[in-house]
């Protein structure tokens, strides 16, 4: 009995043990195949959040890329065309230099004591005062930690004030215990770039010791032209708007390039170049350099003791001046007064086919100047072997070379790989890698670089072994949702510490699926809008591997068409599935492809397509060009305008467009009939709108 008993409770116990372990390997097996469903879709939503970074990356790229592009073709247009033609007028007032008249004249033209409207009034006495401050400032910032003190330091904000709030909230207001150093790009892109402008110049002057401001790519009213903050300024402030953004294109110059914390740690915008050289940065008369994307010009004396740049002012305080006074270059090289005034008759339309002939020329050395080339050297040896005339206005030797350091602080990006090459994605600046952020650091005995310009998804990352630092503190950049915004705090070790934030309260109650299906919507309606506009070059291209025009193409041949095409540098092969729905056999019919884009045309009654098309390709460029003409910041053109601004970027874009296509246009988007054309209405009439190519946020393509 006792045996029996004993036997039977061994057996029970291990039926117990054994109906134990069953379930546990059951769970067990089933954890397992949770985890990795649950990596496998985490990496699918990290692919598609890359790609959407690239999407919108690369078109901001490209943007920044075509501003370039525009300003040097302005350039040339300002070198070449004689005095008195009327293509040079319409665009000569946004190169005149900034420190064109003396300092009393600007005290005069900047009073605000007779500004009755208050707002108006204290603005333009907070940026006066700034201004004042400003001129004393070095180049390059010293400044030091203590035990007591931690410095905080910010990347690009662009307009977001709620994120300069919440950094104020979360790391306390600057102040003589509470240092800041801000790393440029104030502006563009955000609606109150003002407002921050506003809150840290005023800071600037309480705490002139303890907060320090760099300039960054943005603080130049040329690219304020196409991104944003001149239509914000003078949308804001109608009245005295344009006084405004003046006084702005003078501190924008004055702003310190660089900040260097405890002969340790340097903090600059953009980036630094094999050539870069921060004794030379430190001397350099950085207020000649009112936009980095041009070389100041050579001052000459005339008899009166005034320079050509004093003489060169569309000041109202000051009288005009006589175009026969400036030396300017002809378009032909031709030095006979014939040939000149035969020049100076001559239409724009006339002119163009000769203006695109030598414009590439033009702007190969530009961007050449500019620290396009493989190396300096191919600048110094351009400049050393020049036989200008050197009182022509041609670019000096020493202002190439300072030019070159500055266009490289503002514009640059680090690369994985070692050398230096130009920064052909921006337009402007370089590429260095890790060999030459070794070089200039040791040279200059630092241990750190910090820079911005870039935005991260986690607003901060470390490059070049961890000896470069890039902070963006302006999240929810691209969409709400699309990256955090990050600021540093930095004490005696010199060790950065990083504050990571999400700005916009609606991103908290987003899952994370939710959040990269709206920002991945909404950076494939932007790329929608870049295919519609590409429509004729892409039906080109597709042909091209469709010799016998079936209308069909393997998905290999569209992707390679795609890039050849837009160069944006996309995956095209992974954006497939988002961009590409059903195929016959692997083959895409790419004219029913475009009909599926689902893109709904705006309501005009234009019917010249080819137009329309250029319309959509080039809008950025348009607007920028009718800012430029819009001197008098109505926000109307006329018609005579209207087409001089086709005419331009008609020269710019090698293309001919008919002056009845352009009269054609222009009657159509005169909605009031009043014989003039709001600019605004006009980039509005010709928005592309259409349908959303994912069909809810949950969509785990």
């Amino acid at each position: 009995m006792g045996c029996g008993f004993a036997k039977s409770d061994k057996l029970k116990k291990r039926d117990r043990e054994t109906s134990l372990l069953v379930p546990a390997a059951t769970a067990m097996r089933a954890a397992l195949l949770i985890q990795r469903w649950y990596r496998q879709y985490v990496a699918r939503l990290e692919m598609r959040r890359r790609c959407t970074w690239n999407i919108f990356q690369s078109i901001e790229y490209a943007g920044e890329q075509d501003q370039i592009k525009l300003y040097n073709f302005f350039g040339y247009l300002m070198d070449h065309f004689t005095p008195a033609s009327s293509e040079r007028n319409l665009i000569s007032h946004i190169f005149r230099e900034n420190n064109i008249c003396r300092n009393v004249d600007w005290e005069r033209y900047f009073c605000y004591k007779s500004i009755e409207q208050l707002h108006s009034r204290y603005v333009l006495q907070l940026l006066g005062e700034t201004w004042r401050l400003l001129r004393i400032l070095p180049n390059i910032s010293q400044i030091s930690t203590c035990h007591s003190k931690e410095i905080t330091i910010c990347g690009d904000l662009h307009g977001h004030l709620e994120d300069l709030l919440l950094v104020f909230y979360k790391n306390g207001l600057p102040s003589s215990e509470k240092p800041y150093v801000f790393n440029g790009d104030f502006v563009d892109r955000g609606k109150d770039s003002l407002e921050i402008l506003l809150i840290l110049f005023s800071f600037l002057l309480v705490y002139p010791n303890d907060v320090h401001l760099n300039r960054g790519n943005h603080e130049d009213h040329i690219v304020n032209l196409r991104y944003g903050f001149t239509k914000e300024v003078l949308g804001k402030y109608r009245l005295h708007g344009k006084k405004i953004l003046k006084l702005l294109q003078k501190i924008f110059s004055w702003l310190p390039l660089a900040t260097v914390i405890d002969n340790k740690v340097l903090v600059l915008h953009g980036g630094i170049s094999d050539t870069t050289d921060l004794h030379l940065i430190s001397r350099v008369d950085r207020h000649k350099y009112v936009s980095a994307l041009r070389p100041p010009k050579r001052k000459r004396q005339n008899r009166s003791g005034m320079t050509d740049s004093d003489l060169e002012d569309d000041d109202p305080t000051t009288k005009p001046v006589d175009s026969s006074r400036r030396r300017v270059h002809s378009l032909t090289h031709s030095s006979s007064t014939g040939t000149r005034h035969e020049v100076q008759r001559r239409s724009l339309q006339g002119l163009n086919n000769r203006v695109t002939c030598s414009v590439e020329e033009e702007l190969k050395e530009r961007r050449r100047q500019a620290g396009l080339s493989q190396s300096y050297g191919d600048l110094r040896n351009s400049l050393a072997n020049s036989d200008s005339d050197p009182d022509s206005g041609e670019l000096l030797e020493s202002y190439g070379d300072e030019w070159k350091q500055i266009v490289d602080m503002l514009w640059s990006d680090p690369m994985p790989q070692d050398g230096c090459v130009p920064n052909e994605v921006r337009g402007g600046g370089c590429y260095w890698g890790p060999d030459v952020t070794e070089e200039v650091l040791q040279r200059h005995n630092l241990t750190l670089l910090i820079r911005s310009h870039e935005c991260k998804q986690e607003g901060y990352e470390f490059c070049h072994n961890r000896r470069v630092l890039t902070i963006f503190s302006a999240s929810n950049y691209y969409e709400v949702g699309s990256n955090r915004g990050a600021y540093i705090r930095m004490g005696p070790d010199l060790v950065p510490h990083f504050i990571q934030y999400q700005a916009n309260r609606a991103t908290r109650a987003l899952t994370l699926r939710q959040s990269v299906g709206r920002t991945e919507r909404s950076a494939l309606r932007a790329l929608r809008e870049k295919l519609f506009a590409h429509k004729s070059d892409l039906i080109s291209s597709f042909q091209e591997y469709d010799p016998e025009n079936t209308g069909l193409i393997s998905l290999g041949h569209w992707a390679c068409a795609m890039e050849a095409v837009l160069r944006l540098g996309l995956p095209w092969r992974v954006l497939r599935t988002q961009l590409v729905g059903d195929t016959l056999d692997g083959m895409l019919d790419y004219h029913l492809w475009f009909r599926e884009l689902a893109i709904t045309e705006p309501n005009t009654e234009l019917s010249n397509a080819s137009l329309l098309e250029t319309m959509y390709k080039h809008h950025s460029n348009l607007e920028t060009i009718f800012r430029i003409i819009d001197t008098d910041n109505s926000g109307l053109i006329s018609f005579e305008e209207f087409r001089q601004t086709w005419k331009l970027l008609s020269s710019h874009l090698q293309t001919e467009i008919s002056d009845e296509a352009i009269s054609d246009l222009a009657v159509s988007i005169d909605f009031n009939k009043d014989g003039s054309i709001d600019i605004n209405e006009f980039m509005e009439a010709f928005r592309l709108v259409g349908g959303d190519l994912l069909q809810n946020e949950g969509d785990p393509h």
